[in-house]
């Protein structure tokens, strides 16, 4: 292609190149460079409508494409006459931004909106065990003691939710299973009303080892697995760490877990640091992972109409 047949960079190239699940079919039709022809970017869109089976981002794209302020011009003599592009809403144009890649925002979703550290305080998840109890592994997550009783950060554990409930809508856009474990009686009926309501699935009873490692003897035949583990704790009433976590590293199944001042987070894709004993804890921990789920779903739904 000559520079007389090449266009101006577009948003939606940047797009393609970025996202994980597309950019491998674009490469395979030579869609390799940032500087693309208008003709050869309609037939790449085109082209992956009947390949990807997700048609919210081919409509995501041809809205990118249709609506764009970068114009195509055929020659950089005309590239260089084009008026600047005019950009009447500052929202709109950040709402556009992030419709190209979700996954370049931090807060796509606005999650930070759901995470307070009053609300943490005052669900007592700064509570950890007593100090004979401290996991080593748990001290960079600790603020103090008080009473002979560990105090976590709540300014690490706010961070660390907001990651946690980031990557859980994320999951819930992209149509994924989540899957919310515990295995503490108390909580039991809290875990799995907060499973229904988000539409999701729970497993708060004993675990049964072949639940996610044999799957196909358990359950007589072809299962899919969860893409998302929940566990609101990671130990059981033992004390001993929870066998979902093992399993579920066995079988690279990214989690989400509760770790107390006396739980070892090596196991935990996301920890997040903070009381799991508490039912007012639990029961904010519950709201605000349904909140997150509800809250992707929402806009997946939202994306797929566009």
């Amino acid at each position: 292609m000559t520079k007389a047949e090449l266009g101006h960079e577009h948003p939606v190239v940047n797009f393609v190149l970025d996202d994980p699940l597309i950019a491998p079919k674009a490469m395979k039709i030579g869609f390799e460079t940032p500087w693309i022809s208008r003709s050869k970017l309609e037939a790449f869109v085109d082209s992956l409508r009947s390949r990807f089976l997700d048609q919210g981002v081919t409509r995501r794209l041809t809205k990118c494409l249709s609506q764009s302020s970068c114009g195509f011009n055929s020659s950089v003599s005309q590239l260089q006459n084009s008026p600047a592009p005019q950009i009447s809403n500052e929202n709109q144009a950040e709402e556009i931004k992030e419709l190209m890649n979700p996954l370049r925002f931090p807060d796509y979703f606005g999650i930070r909106k759901l995470v307070k550290v009053k609300e943490l305080f005052e669900a007592r998840v700064h509570y950890g065990h007593k100090l004979g109890t401290l996991e080593p592994l748990m001290k960079p997550y600790i603020f103090g003691s008080r009473l002979e009783h560990i105090i976590f950060d709540l300014d690490q554990t706010a961070q660390l939710l907001q990651e946690a409930l980031n990557f859980t809508a994320h999951i819930a856009y992209r149509g994924g299973i989540i899957l919310f474990v515990c295995h503490s009686p108390q909580h039991t009926l809290t875990v799995e009303k907060t499973a229904v309501e988000a539409g999701e699935y729970a497993h708060a009873r004993e675990w049964n080892h072949s639940i996610l490692t044999n799957s196909e003897k358990m359950f007589h035949g072809m299962t899919r697995l969860p893409d998302l583990c929940i566990l609101l704790s990671t130990l059981n009433p033992l004390m001993q760490e929870h066998k979902a976590v093992s399993d579920a590293a066995k079988m690279c199944i990214p989690t989400i877990g509760i770790v107390d001042s006396n739980s070892n987070p090596q196991l935990i894709s996301y920890p997040v640091p903070g009381n799991d004993d508490s039912p007012s804890a639990i029961q904010l921990y519950c709201e605000l992972f349904r909140d997150a789920i509800l809250v992707g779903k929402a806009k997946r739904k939202e994306d797929l109409k566009l």
